[in-house]
């Protein structure tokens, strides 16, 4: 079928409406009406071709909460009319080690990424900038009634991908948590590890956005700006979350860690981080990475936001607004995310 797509032509070239091809829908197969599409900070790098080359052109989008129309023969999980949503994954080889263990993101023949990927049929994915998408079931969430739609739709990328780690490394009563950046990423880590029971620190680089961090359950905030931060707050952590995605002194900031303190990037910025040998050694600290997470996983992180009370905070725009909203993104003018409505697609 043919749906109404914002897609971009060419590395940095601005998106342009367009209309694209989506399979029909086979017997393990899910068709959503996309009413809900967040921008992520991936969006933009994919489309400047700061990951390297892509298979132009591309429709971005892996943060949808839409409504299901159809289903294939084999579908039982998903019924006509629910509400579901997708994230940045579409599959996956569902065989090896790490599928088995429900770790789909790190599937070792690679997970289909739900843009400019290529799908087990060969085709190239496109994502949530559309009104329609076709998505294997398994790959498909159910989106709790307590979530508002619009709202839901950054905790499909933004949302697992501080869950995440928050579980991982067992955020909760008793631990401290740094979060760097309180940006689209960082708002959320701050509301969920709030939530999960950790004592919780900002670490922005100025206070402008003091007053929103304490709001979303920030015990405190400081401005890395500041030299006497680093100071002061020497060995106070129990885990640091980067959601950053520029550099950062990776140094310093290992030096916030008490021992066996680990520092963890979610954010990924195009240039490698300078990580000194020392830093690591002198307090037994580790240094992570962590990509989203398993499709169970996801679905226990939006039963968790609305258990909670979650949503991203967000500002809805129109179709025709994303290549300024693209713009906006990168000059942090956002609190705290994009999210498009799809019905102005057309």
């Amino acid at each position: 079928m043919r749906v109404h797509a914002y897609a971009a032509p060419a590395a940095g070239q601005p998106l342009a409406p367009t209309t694209i091809e989506r399979r029909d829908v086979g017997p393990d197969d899910v068709l959503i009406a996309i009413e809900y599409a967040g921008i992520c900070h991936s969006d933009i790098h994919t489309v400047n071709g700061d990951w390297g080359p892509q298979p132009f052109p591309v429709v971005p989008g892996h943060e949808i909460v839409g409504t299901v129309t159809e289903v294939g023969a084999d579908v039982t999980r998903h019924r006509v009319g629910d509400r579901v949503g997708v994230g940045c994954m579409v599959n996956s080889c569902g065989e090896c080690v790490n599928c088995r263990r429900g770790d789909e993101q790190y599937c070792v023949a690679g997970m289909v990424g739900t843009y400019a990927a290529t799908d087990r049929d060969g085709t190239t994915t496109q994502g949530g900038y559309s009104t329609h998408v076709v998505v294997d079931a398994d790959f498909v969430l159910s989106i709790p009634e307590g979530l508002d739609p619009a709202a839901a739709a950054p905790l499909l990328c933004a949302g697992i991908t501080t869950y995440a780690p928050l579980r991982r490394w067992n955020a909760g009563p008793g631990t401290r948590v740094a979060v760097v950046g309180l940006g689209g990423l960082g708002h959320l880590a701050v509301r969920i590890a709030h939530a999960l029971g950790a004592e919780v620190t900002v670490l922005s680089q100025s206070l402008k956005k003091q007053e929103d961090g304490l709001r979303l359950g920030a015990d405190h905030y400081h401005a890395t700006s500041d030299p006497d931060t680093f100071t002061a707050l020497t060995g106070s952590f129990d885990l640091i979350l980067n959601t950053v995605s520029a550099s950062i002194d990776v140094n310093a900031h290992l030096g916030l860690l008490a021992v066996d303190g680990t520092l963890v990037n979610v954010g990924a910025p195009p240039e490698p981080l300078a990580v000194q040998a020392m830093s690591l050694i002198g307090g037994r600290r580790s240094l992570a990475g962590s990509m989203i997470g398993g499709i169970a996983l996801t679905q226990e992180m939006l039963d968790f936001c609305a258990e909670h009370g979650i949503g991203s905070e967000i500002e809805v725009i129109a179709a025709d607004q994303v290549n300024d909203a693209y713009e906006r993104v990168l000059a942090s003018d956002v609190r705290y995310r994009f999210v498009i409505d799809t019905s102005t697609l057309g």
